[in-house]
């Protein structure tokens, strides 16, 4: 019984620092945690929303520029206030490259290890995956049908030849080519 009691106390103490959990070990990210993780990452890439990017987002294949599609909405509503996107496609895309530059994983598992990221990032920011999930699919989809007329020309191609999306690199790399003879 004291031993619980000194537990307590010293965890009372650290509750500013330590994240919180739902049970025993588990560790839950806050919406604080994300903002000093995208931070972070700004410190390192930047944001360029000047281009028509296939699959709404990417990055340069040096890793410091985290490109958004122009015509994607900076926001979303979610119970009636507006979200801003940009912080969770920059953690998905952040953790992307990473996994696959660094690590070597193929585009699937790094992609998908990257939307648990964004997804934990997005709960931890009170918004409901669902409704974030809905929102991007949408926006995934127009992308998807958009014809392309400005790619950058440092555009990461992974994604797109680890899916063998052949027609649309087919379309990209014209426009990549102008890019880099302008």
């Amino acid at each position: 019984m004291a031993q619980d009691k000194a537990t307590a106390t010293r965890g009372s103490r650290r509750r500013g620092r330590r994240p919180p959990a739902d049970e025993p070990g588990e560790i839950r990210l806050t919406a604080q945690m994300v903002h000093r993780a995208v931070q972070a990452l700004k410190q390192r890439a930047r944001v360029d929303r000047r281009w028509d990017i296939p699959y709404l987002a990417g990055y340069s294949r040096a890793g410091r520029t985290i490109f958004i599609d122009r015509d994607l909405p900076r926001t979303f509503e979610h119970r009636g206030r507006r979200v801003r996107i940009e912080p969770f496609m920059i953690i998905h895309e952040a953790v992307e490259i990473s996994l696959l530059d660094k690590l070597g994983l193929d585009y699937q598992d790094a992609h998908l290890v990257a939307l648990m990221a964004e997804r934990s990032a997005v709960q931890a920011c009170g918004v409901a995956w669902t409704g974030y999930q809905r929102f991007m699919l949408r926006h995934i989809k127009r992308a998807g049908s958009k014809q392309l007329k400005l790619v950058p020309r440092n555009l990461h191609l992974t994604p797109y030849l680890d899916e063998r999306d052949l027609a649309l690199l087919s379309e990209m790399l014209p426009l990549m080519q102008e890019e880099w003879e302008r």
